[in-house]
Parts: structure tokens; sequence; C-alpha cells
């Protein structure tokens, strides 16, 4: 397949990029790429690998709508099963000769004469498109927090986990309690010497509900419509949470009671305990599960340091006037998630760069479409993020948007769309209006949602299904059709 001549162009092969292709394929649309700047598919999951990885949302419920597996080894499968998954699609829908792996997009400039795009590659080569789908995601920048010194012994975030580093009978130091962090330590407080915790703000916990799935069960869920049963329960199940987040942030005291009762049970010391309790809203932050990290902070050879760090020396970390000397840093300290587009050299129409356009903060018309870049769809692009869901069922209501989006130029024989500057801004301001009552901005936490201004860029403010209603196909009157 030559560059020059495909019509749509995808950038990333992680859920996003292999939904949209599944979805034009299914269509009947094949004149299309996908280029991913790594050597295999799979994103979030293929970048991932530190020990103990895993999603936390129901397996049956991470996955496509049209493609369920009634094979989950587990409720929470480990990343290994679920790149397994995103292969296993990829196979059945024949993408295969759509990657171009090892190709890295370097840019975006879009032609006002031809309205067409031109898409700029590592290699120095460029190449010629009618769209492009922004597939690359937020979880794949790792972010590190400015401290000062330097460390002379071997360091890694997280995201980028060095496994020719042999952690047994080491002192390591794990700056950061996010997410990834509360799944890797209690996988390697046992291998190591000693283990220090350097925690900057208490992360809420909830219980992790799961458990490995007995064949009987899987059995089961192969009969006609059982696993869409179950994948029903657990979407309604899971939008209930979405009530402190959309509708009154009291309606989290639920959550934060269930929290409380968790730490109380796992961690008898009050003191402790007291450090692990956080001291802003539950939902601020993103609510994490586990059932295994608080007691690995109760082990002999762990140590949770609440004071801030200091600096580094090349020995180790000082904190509160105290040395602390360690073999390796590990940091789990999250992603550039509202940098992961602005940091992107996109020009569009009359020049405008992408950083211009976004001059006052990250936004787009439902999170898929920016004006000033016309046929320029994004995937989890802003404010489509999930604290209480499935990221994919957002990716899918994405898809079909922007499926819909491409059969509106067809009908009418554009050459490209581009939404209005005003439609934008209404449906911005009235996020924006909506956000500031809720959770994010009255929790009384900072959190890598906001962005410098203090303004929610990450998360939808709603249900799912509100989303998934108000984009189930364009509104021609809010685009520009450009001939």
């Amino acid at each position: 397949m030559d560059f020059v001549s495909n019509k749509v162009t995808i950038i990333g092969a992680g859920f996003a990029g292999i939904g949209m292709a599944i979805k034009l394929k299914e269509a009947g649309f094949h004149d299309f790429v996908i280029l991913e700047k790594a050597d295999e598919l799979g994103g979030t999951w293929r970048d991932n690998t530190y020990p103990g990885c895993a999603c936390d949302v129901p397996s049956h419920m991470y996955s496509f709508s049209y493609e369920l597996n009634p094979g989950w080894s587990r409720m929470f499968s480990p990343r290994e099963e679920i790149w397994d998954y995103m292969r296993s699609v990829v196979d059945k829908h024949g993408l295969a000769p759509h990657f171009r792996f090892g190709t890295k997009v370097t840019g975006l400039e879009y032609e006002d004469a031809t309205h067409r795009w031109r898409v700029s590659l590592g290699d120095g080569s460029t190449f010629m498109t009618n769209a492009v789908v922004s597939g690359i995601g937020a979880l794949h920048i790792p972010k590190f927090p400015d401290i000062p010194g330097r460390f002379a012994g071997p360091s890694f975030h997280s995201a980028e986990w060095d496994h020719t580093i042999d952690l047994t009978g080491k002192r390591v130091a794990v700056i950061g309690t996010g997410a990834s962090a509360i799944q890797f330590v209690p996988e390697i407080a046992s291998k190591v010497d000693k283990l220090y915790v350097f925690q900057r703000s208490a992360p809420w916990i909830q219980p992790k509900p799961d458990f490995a799935i007995p064949d009987r069960m899987k059995r089961i869920l192969r009969l006609p419509g059982a696993a869409r049963a179950l994948r029903g329960s657990l979407y309604w199940l899971l939008e209930t949470r979405a009530l402190g987040f959309a509708v009154d942030p009291r309606l989290m005291k639920v959550h934060q009671r269930l929290a409380e009762r968790h730490l109380e049970h796992q961690v008898p010391d009050p003191g402790l305990r007291t450090r692990l309790t956080p001291d802003y809203t539950i939902g601020c932050k993103r609510i994490l599960i586990s059932n295994d990290y608080y007691p690995t902070l109760t082990r002999d050879n762990v140590e949770l340091i609440t004071d801030g760090i200091d600096h580094l020396t090349a020995q180790g970390v000082v904190t509160g006037g105290r040395e602390i000397d360690v073999d390796v840093i590990i940091y789990g300290t999250g992603f550039k998630v509202v940098d992961a587009l602005s940091d992107q050299r996109i020009i569009g129409r009359d020049g405008l760069k992408i950083q211009e356009a976004w001059q006052d903060g990250v936004e787009a018309y439902f999170g898929v479409t920016t004006t000033g870049f016309p046929n320029l769809f994004f995937l989890l692009g802003p404010n489509t993020g999930l604290g209480h869901n499935s990221v994919v069922f957002m990716i899918e209501s994405q898809v079909r948007y922007v499926m819909e989006c491409l059969r509106l130029l067809s009908r009418t024989k554009a050459r490209a769309m581009d939404v209005r500057p005003e439609a934008q801004r209404a449906y911005n301001d009235r996020l924006q209006e909506r956000l500031t009552r809720l959770v994010w901005s009255e929790g009384g936490c900072t959190s890598w949602y906001l962005d410098d201004h203090g303004r929610n860029r990450a998360t939808w403010p709603g249900f799912t299904f509100e989303y998934w209603a108000k984009t189930r196909r364009p509104t021609p009157s809010s685009y520009t059709l450009l001939y």
C-alpha cells in the first residue's frame, strides 16, 4: 500500500486506532493506513510492562461491545491478556495490511488550496491524506517531578520499566502513589531489601472486586446473550458511580465511607492510617482499587514517607533533613495527559498552530474536532476521559461520530469540514460551567485533570450515555463545509 493513496490516516495502534480501523473496514472503506511509532500494536497495554499491571475496569466492559470475550481469566484482566485480546481482534478483522509500524508522525500541516493534510514522518518523508484520525491517547508521555539534584544509580518511570535491573535485595525508592504505583509496589515489596514509598498526597482506595473466573462461568458466558447480559449489568452498575461526579458531590459520601472502611480494615496502626487518609473529597482525583497495597505498607521492610522531597543526591533522596540511601529510584508519577495533544506539531487553516488555537486551554467540540483544523479528528480528545466507567465505551461513541462526519462529507461532496468557532465556544462554555460545579473543582485537590489555569481539560462531566446520545451524529449547522 502506497502512503500517497491513503484517504484516511489513523495515528496510533491502541484501542482507539484499532476501533477506528474496524469501523472503516466494516463500512467497506479500505483506503486507510494506521501509523504506529512502536514496532507493535497495543498502546498503553504494550508500553506498560511493570509488575502487576492490570486493568482497573472489569474486563467484560474494557473491551469492544461488538467483540465480547467470554474467556477472560479474571474479572480485572492483567495487561498481557488485554494485549492478546487486541491482537486477536486485529487478526479477526484483517487489519494487518493497514499497519505501518516503526513510523513516527512528526507533524501535520493542512493545505488550504487542496483541503488535504500533509503528514510528516520521522524518516523525513511526507505524504498527503484527506483526513487524519488521531488516536495517540494520553497515557504514553511519562511525567517526571521537578526535583533538584541528580541520582547516580539506575532510575526509571513505571511506564518505561527497566527489566534489566534486578531489584532483589536492593534498597528501592518509589516516588508517587498513583494508579500504577499501587499495582507494582505490592509486587516488588517481597523481593527488595528495603522499600521507601514517597507519598505527596494519599489516594482514596476502594476494595478491588477481583477474582479468577471459573471454567463453569466461562461456559455459561458462551451461551447466546450471556456475555451481553453481563456486560449490560456491569455498565449500569458502573454508571451509578457517576451520580456523585455528574449530579452532586455530596453523593460521593457513600464511596468515601467504603474507602474509609477499607483502610480501617487493612491498616490497624492508627498513625499509619492517618497518613494514608486523604484530605480531599473522594473523586476529585482518580479513585483507585486494590486489595494488597495497604497490607504492603504494613510490612517490616516497607516505609511510607509523607515528608516532601528536598532534593536528590548521588546516593539517594533527602527529605526533611534526612538522607536516605537507595540503590534504585522508580517514578510512579503518571503522565502528561493534558499536554499530550498540545505538544504536537499541528498546523491548520491559514497557518494556525494548535498551540495558538489552544493558548487559553485545550478544548474541542465533543472532544473530537477543533476549529481551524478541518478533517482532523481526535479520539479520546479533551474532556472525554472518565472516572467511573470504561473509556472504550467513549472510544466507540467517538468512532461512530467520526464515521458519520465522513459520511456527511461523502453525501455533500465536500472536501473538508471545520467546526464553527461559535459552536465550539458554546459547547465548551456549557461544559466548563458544569465542571466547575462538580467534584473536580470543589474537592479541594489538584490533579492531572486540571491545566495550569485550574480548569478540567481531561474528564467528561456526566453519564456516558449522555455522551453517546449527543454524539450519535454530527449537526451539519455546527460545521463549515469546504468545497
